[in-house]
């Protein structure tokens, strides 16, 4: 770790800000008008800070629904908007390495883990079938509302689409990151293998059974491009690198979080 480029470390972590700042547009596509995208900035930024310490890669997520429902008071919107936001990125996520997966199937050869994307697919679109297909819980109070709030956009499909393009920019921002360090360790790894080693990566850093995705996500990487006879040892320290990049950007969230409470100490005297 010692050995990546400083220059590739601080454009890897300019590059997720830059990731964070599109991410702030989608979510605003799924706000009610007024809401402006230097506070929603700051609440994503805040998000990412809190998720350095908390399970899996989605823990801010619940931080920003939290400081957003205090703005709005509204459950079905601040909790809504962020499943909506997260829901899109994870389709982008999908939709980018299956578009690589076939060019890259030799790097499974031998491998049983050629089902993988395949598997997460069927278990994405059951899982939305059961949420919106069959509406399960919609007679429960709470979740009855988080249905009205999908079904207000189920016919604004411009939205939608404007997501989903956001979605694929923000991620293959977030994989060109990855193989940015990758060049600062002086690897010559190919793009295309991070293409889709880098989103079936994040599918297990997403699982919330560590802190941060670590160990998870340093396993997945090992055995990922160990497919593709990267070394464990570099493969680990551009995992950890990556983390660290993450790590950094978010000191912006602290900075926000830090302002933020600020704000409410002096509103409340």
């Amino acid at each position: 770790m010692k050995t990546v480029n400083i220059y590739a470390f601080f454009s890897s972590v300019g590059i997720y800000i830059f990731t964070q700042i599109i991410s702030t547009m989608r979510w605003k596509l799924f706000l009610p008008e007024g809401f402006k995208t230097k506070k929603l900035f700051s609440l994503y930024m805040i998000g990412s800070f809190f998720n350095t310490f908390m399970p899996g890669v989605i823990g801010g997520d619940a931080v920003k629904a939290y400081y957003l429902y205090r703005e709005t008071n509204m459950a079905n919107i601040s909790f809504g908007s962020i499943f909506m936001d997260r829901y899109l990125g994870f389709i982008g996520l999908l939709i980018l390495c299956s578009i690589a997966f076939p060019f890259g199937l030799n790097y499974f050869h031998g491998s049983k883990t050629e089902w993988l994307l395949p598997f997460a697919i069927f278990i994405f679109f059951f899982a939305s079938f059961l949420i919106f297909g069959l509406r399960l819980g919609q007679r429960i109070r709470f979740l009855a509302e988080f249905y009205n709030y999908f079904h207000t956009y189920r016919s604004q499909k411009n939205k939608i689409i404007k997501g989903l393009i956001l979605s694929m920019i923000i991620q293959f921002f977030g994989v060109t990151s990855v193989s940015v360090l990758a060049y600062g360790l002086g690897e010559n790894i190919p793009f295309l293998s991070f293409l889709i080693f880098v989103p079936l990566i994040i599918l297990f850093a997403m699982l919330p059974v560590s802190i941060s995705g670590f160990g998870v996500r340093e396993g997945a990487f090992v055995f990922f491009f160990g497919l593709i006879g990267v070394r464990s040892e570099t493969a680990t320290a551009l995992s950890l690198l990556w983390f660290l990049t993450m790590a950094t950007a978010g000191i912006i969230g602290l900075i926000e979080y830090l302002k933020y409470k600020k704000e409410i100490i002096t509103l409340k005297e």
